[in-house]
């Protein structure tokens, strides 16, 4: 177990924290969430010992060994790459090099050998013996070949970094698990390796992620962290959503009577208990919610952006025809070829590739900022077309206001107007005369859905845009997705953005496309698709 008590964080006049009491029990999992800046990863910063509190401690149970995912992706670059996972509990690494040292000695003496025979004791407690294999297991399970193992940190990529590290925190079967986005960089099968490994962990989990499709499938309870305090509920993020929406809409119904409202709550918990039986943790997670209180839920202070895209007119027949595309990069690797497919109406497409390059420039093409090497796109005369690219450096270079920096792209130069829709992305009083060459990612982001808006399209295409995001405008883009009556192509690294907006999933591969009419969990988990993505991509692709 871990406890927080009575603990505060500030800097300078900025409190971040204030008098947060809460404990963490085993055998749960715990999802940190709260707005860009509520102080999340700070928390998990805490509660290692990276970071002091102002005031109040952290205690856990002694003896307990605690476990954090690095961050620092540079920290081991002089240690291989199984010795950095095995790293991850440092009292077996001590052992195992205080062994070494002392048989070692040339002058190996009687004190020595009782030393040696002290730490072979407790190195057989501590199943030393398997330290190596369980490491290289870790290392295969999370997708870093054998041939990995014995090269340096350094000589990894940022993206095999992530995952040797995921292994480190992961080792030895820690007492408290800390995980700030563990899933970044991950492939699908990788997370869903994860997801099942904590599924199945018997200890202490407490995680930071964006991905809520990850916090649905791994968490027992989760931490709101609102006005500076850390409030611990039962059930995962869509529980919490949900519930916390109910009793937002509760509240503003004054004439409701309390019974009514206290009926309802008990229905709504009831129905989500009989769902938490799709969870790996359904027996340990339904018996939590049938415990849960009523009064115990409480409306969320978060504030949803209003993301509406209000096409001028409805899509033709004639959609977008694509024939036989091909594109090499600069470095001359075939990003795809062999691309046609038509369009329908009412199409979502997930795109997809194992090379996200490939993608971005696919959707370049569509907007006309790429040429293809052969091949041709035929958009409808009816198909209007709104761009959120995955980079958007350019559009933020000068240092107009953001009044300013939204009308350039608006036919309606009044700043009423223009308020209106940054408004709509939580930009508001004198936020709106922030210089846009000093926003932040998701800011950024923010504010090319507001140009995205103005745009009335009848047709989204979409690279990532749930990067840089917080949880409550991620869930605000989804909804908007999942109403959206037209034509939208997408990708994006969000499991749950895409398996509840797309109704068809095309992949583009450096050998033809594979185009087919299903979900995305559909498609992930189909044999007869998973055998034509082998035989489509190359022996040495990454993974997606």
């Amino acid at each position: 177990m871990i406890s927080v008590s009575n603990l505060s964080l500030r800097y300078g006049k900025r409190v971040l924290f204030e008098d947060v009491n809460v404990k963490f029990a085993p055998g749960n999992c715990y999802g940190v969430i709260g707005a860009n800046g509520a102080g999340k990863s700070t928390f998990l910063k805490i509660l290692s010992g990276e970071i002091d509190p102002s005031t109040g401690n952290v205690s856990k149970t002694p003896g307990e060994r605690l476990s954090v995912l690095s961050q620092n992706h540079y920290a081991f670059d002089q240690y291989q790459v199984l010795q950095t996972v095995m790293m991850g509990n440092k009292k077996l690494w001590d052992i195992i090099h205080e062994k070494d040292a002392l048989y070692a000695k040339a002058d190996f003496t009687d004190a020595d050998g009782v030393k040696a025979g002290e730490l072979e004791t407790l190195f057989a407690e501590m199943e030393g013996w398997n330290a190596e294999s369980d490491a290289a297991n870790l290392l295969s399970d999370l997708g870093v070949k054998e041939s990995y193992h014995t090269k340096l940190m350094s000589e990894m990529s940022g993206k095999e970094k992530v995952r040797v590290l995921l292994a480190q925190a992961l080792f030895g079967n820690p007492d408290i698990l800390l995980l700030d986005e563990p899933t970044n960089d991950l492939d699908v099968e990788t997370i869903n390796w994860l997801e099942n490994f904590l599924a199945d962990f018997q200890n202490t989990v407490i995680v930071v992620s964006h991905d809520r499709h990850f916090l649905d499938a791994v968490c027992t309870h989760v931490a709101d962290i609102d006005f500076k305090k850390i409030q611990l509920y039962t059930g995962n993020y869509s529980f919490w959503y949900e519930s916390s929406q109910l009793a937002l809409r509760q509240r503003s119904d004054q004439n409701k009577k309390v019974e009514d409202k206290r009926k309802e709550l008990q229905e709504f918990i009831e129905r989500f208990s009989a769902n938490a039986s799709k969870s790996r943790q359904a027996t340990s997670r339904k018996k939590l919610l049938e415990k849960l209180v009523v009064d115990e839920i409480h409306a969320s202070t978060r504030k949803y952006p209003g993301i509406i895209f209000k096409p001028d007119r409805d899509c033709g027949d004639q959609i977008l025809k694509v024939e036989d595309l091909s594109k090499t990069s600069s470095e001359g690797i075939t990003l795809f070829k062999n691309i046609s497919f038509v369009l329908d109406k009412g199409d979502k497409v997930a795109i997809l590739s194992k090379e996200h390059m490939a993608i971005s420039t696919f959707f370049d093409m569509l907007m006309n900022l790429e040429q293809p090497e052969t091949g041709e796109i035929l958009w409808g005369q009816t198909i209007t077309r709104s761009y959120l690219p995955n980079e958007n450096g350019s559009f933020f270079t000068a240092d107009y206001n953001l009044v300013d920096w939204l009308r350039q792209f608006s036919a309606e130069k009044d700043e009423t107007y223009i308020r209106g829709f940054l408004g709509k992305m939580l930009f508001s009083g004198e936020e709106v005369f922030k210089k846009s060459n000093v926003l932040s990612g998701g800011e950024k982001v923010r504010c090319m859905v507001s140009r995205m808006m103005l745009t009335n399209a009848n047709c989204l295409i979409l690279d990532e845009p749930t990067n840089h995001l917080d949880l409550e405008t991620i869930t605000a883009f989804n909804n908007a997705l999942k109403d959206w009556k037209h034509i939208a192509l997408f990708t994006s690294h969000d499991h749950e953005f895409m398996q509840t907006i797309a109704n068809r999933i095309i992949e583009i591969t450096p050998n033809g496309v594979i185009d087919k009419r299903m979900t995305y969990d559909e498609y992930i988990t189909d044999e007869n698709v998973k055998a034509l993505r082998q035989k489509m991509y190359p022996q040495t692709a990454m993974a997606v």
